[in-house]
């Protein structure tokens, strides 16, 4: 077996693994790069395989940087199989073709901001990565398997997925690969999942590997009480509404929205916030809510019983989903205190950039920040409160209060990665650190060494690992 990594290796976004096994080629996630714009385009435009050769892509979860450039995959001639959840079929759906629009809209606007300011010839025309025609034909390649079912995905090689309790469909990803007439066993965490986070079940847990990949996004760092998450947010709405200021929550579509419009339904419940308008402002969100709604095979018992009882956990009187384009601008002519959550939750794309351009530069707003935020994007030089940041290539001087709650975080933190992984009764020989910046990989893999396992690994970008 041997193992390549080519994205989030001492890096948070571009989740790609290539394992090589009894003759063949599986690539565990594919997702799109986040950061310095030039550099991330080249890493997302030029994969560094050959995409014909692969035998099949497994799939750990749905969000954009495990998932993102498979479009770009099939553009460049791989027609194989994608395995995944069905939840996460049904999420790539919707959230591929967004991010296709996104590319292909934003591509537009540069190309004719550029032709407005007469410097079109000096840039070039700008193509989108990849458009709604490949993401259309991506699809067509998925096939869905239940949790716990395992089945083959290429010669000597079978998968079985692992509720990760991170989103809805989110996976740890089983390999069984038969090789030299010995069975070894892989596991690729994708993101570890929390306990007792609302709507979605905990996380399972695995007790045997060979070989693991494990995360480390917060490897690092501890979240602050999840129980302790809707008081501290009703105090942020409560202090803007009083400044009489918006709210504006980066905020990715999938899982951290519906977690966010859960807890604000509580807080109304409980009348703990004023009643002020609410909205979600984001096409993706509103699809995926619908999708939430498909799979309450995903949901913990408390979710479950919201919904016997004939609620709606993802829908209320107050809250408001924006679809159209005109319907998303008149939210900047408002006047009044709201909350706006819209995508993508690192600030990067989408219409999230609109309403930070509006409302950045206003003392009275708030900026509420709710998930990890990796280095080089707009989002991380906000938790930074840099001075000035630039929206669609202009700078705006940032006023706006900055508020991050870790709370939501759907990632596991440093102890919980150290819960989970102690839950393996045989451990692994070999563990690669992926899925974090350096100091947080790097702590991950003392951790771990600390905690009893042996040959802890942190691969590099390229570095290929042999087992």
């Amino acid at each position: 077996m041997k193992i390549t990594f080519w994205g989030a290796a001492k890096t948070v976004t571009g989740s790609m693994h290539l394992v090589e096994a009894n003759g063949s080629r599986i690539l565990l996630d594919c997702g799109l790069n986040q950061g310095r714009r030039e550099e991330s385009r080249k890493l997302n435009r030029e994969l560094p395989f050959d995409q014909e050769r692969l035998d099949a892509v497994v799939l750990s979860h749905a969000h954009i940087d495990h998932s993102g450039n498979i479009p770009s995959l099939v553009k460049n001639g791989y027609s194989g199989p994608i395995f995944s959840t069905h939840a996460t079929r049904d999420l790539c759906a919707a959230m591929l073709s967004d991010s296709a629009h996104i590319h292909e809209s934003e591509a537009q606007y540069l190309n004719g901001r550029s032709r407005r300011n007469g410097r079109n010839g000096d840039r070039g025309t700008v193509e989108p990565l990849y458009t709604m025609k490949d993401a259309v034909d991506s699809m067509d390649l998925f096939q869905s398997v239940n949790y716990g079912k395992r089945v083959p995905v290429a010669d000597g090689v079978e998968v079985s997925f692992r509720d990760a309790g991170h989103i809805l469909g989110s996976s740890f990803v089983e390999l069984f690969i038969r090789e030299n007439g010995r069975e070894k066993k892989l596991v690729f965490t994708g993101d570890v999942g929390r306990r007792d986070l609302p709507v979605l079940r905990d996380p399972e847990v695995i007790e045997e590997a060979d070989v693991l990949i494990t995360e480390s996004t917060y490897g690092n760092r501890l979240h602050d009480d999840i129980s302790q998450a809707n008081e501290k947010l009703s105090t942020v709405i409560n202090e803007t509404y009083a400044r009489g200021g918006k709210i504006i929550v980066p905020a990715f579509s999938v899982g951290r929205t519906q977690e966010l419009v859960y807890a604000l339904h509580e807080l109304i419940r409980q009348q703990s916030i004023p009643e002020l308008p609410i909205f979600v402002d984001s096409p993706l969100s509103v699809n995926v809510t619908q999708i939430f709604r498909m799979h309450p095979e995903c949901f913990d018992r408390e979710t479950l019983r919201f919904l016997y009882d004939g609620g709606d956990p993802f829908g209320f009187e107050r809250l408001t989903y924006v679809r159209s384009v005109e319907e998303s601008r008149s939210l900047n002519t408002l006047k009044v205190p709201c909350v706006i959550i819209s995508s993508s939750g690192m600030c990067e794309v989408g219409r999230i950039l609109h309403h930070l351009k509006n409302n950045i530069e206003n003392q009275n707003n708030t900026i509420l920040i709710t998930g990890f935020q990796a280095e080089n994007t707009l989002g991380h030089r906000i938790v930074r409160r840099v001075p000035r940041v630039n929206i669609f290539g202009e700078p705006y001087t940032l006023r706006a209060r900055v508020v991050v709650m870790n709370e939501f975080s759907a990632h596991a933190d440093r102890n919980e990665l150290l819960a989970w992984t102690s839950g393996f009764r045989k451990r692994p020989d070999l563990t690669c650190v992926v899925h974090g910046n350096e100091e947080a990989t790097a702590a991950h893999q003392e951790n771990l060494l600390s905690s009893g396992l042996k040959n802890v690994v942190v691969p590099a970008r390229g570095d290929s690992i042999d087992y």
